[in-house]
């Protein structure tokens, strides 16, 4: 039991860590276009956020590894697109924030391009908020992860994971 807890300890780290990692590039990015250009832009990104906000997440999970199919690609796919909208929004407040401070007002007046702004100027100023935020999210990806294959709509049962380990064990503790 105790070599299953660890070999499934390898799918659930994984989900884990990749799931936030991808949410926060794609995050990033989406925010501080939305945050930077403002506009119709940053409109429709507010509103595609929202769309995916509407649903909740272990649902959402739930419908698409249903009809998709539970592998590792899909179940990192799924839980990558629930954790993108809370990354862009801290993306988007982020550099709305930074975008009327006097170094970005100082670098548009050098002649800096908008590309330049983006990565030298707001980009390293907003990371730790988002590296801070993946770090607690990854707990709650794991919790995800294990739920999903609880309720046997995650990893299928030849692999250990904590969740379908635990839905093994389950008629044990009746």
């Amino acid at each position: 039991i105790f070599s299953r807890v660890i070999f499934g300890a390898r799918v659930s780290l994984t989900v884990g860590f990749l799931a936030p990692v991808f949410g926060m590039i794609i995050g990033l990015a989406l925010g501080m276009v939305a945050g930077y250009f403002r506009g119709i832009g940053e409109s429709v990104v507010v509103a595609l956020i929202d769309i995916i906000l509407a649903f909740p997440n272990i649902v959402l999970a739930m419908v698409i590894l249903f009809f998709a199919g539970a592998d590792m690609i899909n179940l990192i796919i799924v839980l990558t697109v629930t954790s993108i909208p809370a990354n862009t929004r801290i993306a988007r407040a982020s550099t709305l924030s930074y975008t009327q401070r006097e170094f970005v007002m100082a670098a548009r007046a050098q002649g800096a391009s908008d590309l330049r702004i983006i990565f030298h100027e707001i980009l390293p100023n907003i990371i730790l908020p988002q590296l801070t935020y993946i770090l607690s999210f990854m707990s709650i990806i794991i919790m995800i992860e294990g739920s999903l294959s609880f309720l046997g709509v995650g990893i299928p049962p030849p692999i250990p994971t904590w969740g379908g380990m635990i839905a093994e064990g389950f008629d044990c503790f009746r």
